[in-house]
């Protein structure tokens, strides 16, 4: 039943775009598009061809498809309630964790081999957002391990209880923390806007900028898929292990909706950080997992 948790995700993974764009024009007193809209759009493309510089070399075509197929192989490991993931084993948020980096490695490299100055800035940009969060990714793995005693997603979130306050304490801010990291590992506000047509000020846009076509649509699809592991990963926070199948979908999918609509609420009533504000801010994350770790070993001692 494993391969009920990857079906889910990648089901969910094709309405959060559509819900967070739906959503957002509703807030700005827009006409909301179709749901479905950000996969008309994704098939369009893939109907085209890639356009490529004559200065690129076999690294950047190679590069999106190498992308999305790490991002694929990342939501392998997302599990549901009772039900492991396709993947599992101790220590696979390690292993889950630098897949995903390995797919953005390439990404950079693949902005640089363009030898433009814009793609090389957004280039700059990514991996030092994403070398400032990441400490506090682990941080929050590491407390779930503290407290439970085990080491893969699955065992984790299978024996992690909301049994008091200082466990729905960890547990909430767990739930903000892995929000805040789906924002900021897929360039939304506050560290970037994806409507923001300013190179200067772009992040992860400016560096895809000569991504065309097929290419493109591999990019937008493994963001999707970003956003449905985050919110994966949030689900299973609420979900214990007596928890029928049943339920386990119903909340999966609801929490998934409501992620697309909290994505879509926080992007419409905040602005976008200043570029020099950024890194300290992502920074500050990490003091968060800091909390988080210090009350999974007060609870663990007490």
């Amino acid at each position: 039943m494993n391969l009920a948790a990857v079906c889910l995700l990648f089901g969910t993974s094709l309405f959060i775009p559509g819900i967070i764009g739906s959503v957002k024009a509703k807030m700005a007193g827009r006409k909301s598009p179709s749901l479905l809209q950000p996969l008309y759009d994704v098939l369009r493309l893939l109907r085209k061809g890639s356009l490529y510089s004559p200065t690129t070399t076999v690294l950047f075509r190679i590069a999106p498809s190498i992308y999305l197929a790490t991002v694929i192989c990342g939501a392998l490991f997302v599990p549901l309630g009772k039900e492991s993931g396709f993947f599992s084993f101790d220590y696979d948020f390690v292993y889950f964790s630098y897949l995903l980096a390995l797919g953005k490695f390439l990404m950079i490299l693949a902005a640089l081999d363009t030898g433009s100055g814009f793609e090389g800035m957004g280039a700059n940009r990514e991996a030092l957002y994403s070398l400032l969060i990441e400490p506090a990714f682990f941080l929050l793995m590491g407390s779930l391990a503290l407290l439970t005693g085990q080491t893969s997603f699955h065992d984790m979130f299978a024996l992690f209880y909301f049994k008091g306050y200082l466990s729905c304490f960890i547990g909430a801010l767990g739930m903000y923390l892995l929000l805040q990291i789906a924002m900021i590992e897929n360039s939304r506000l506050l560290v970037d806007d994806p409507k923001t047509h300013l190179e200067l000020t772009m992040v992860h846009e400016v560096m895809i900028l000569d991504c065309s076509g097929f290419d493109l649509a591999l990019i937008q699809m493994a963001s999707w898929i970003k956003f449905g592991i985050f919110s994966g990963l949030i689900a299973n926070f609420l979900l214990l292990p007596f928890f029928p199948l049943l339920l386990d979908a119903g909340i999966f999918l609801g929490v998934a909706a409501l992620f697309g609509v909290t994505v879509a609420l926080l992007e419409s009533f905040r602005a976008r950080n200043k570029m020099a504000v950024n890194p300290p801010w992502i920074a500050a994350f990490s003091s968060v997992g800091i909390v988080i770790f210090l009350a999974a070993l007060f609870l663990v001692h007490s």
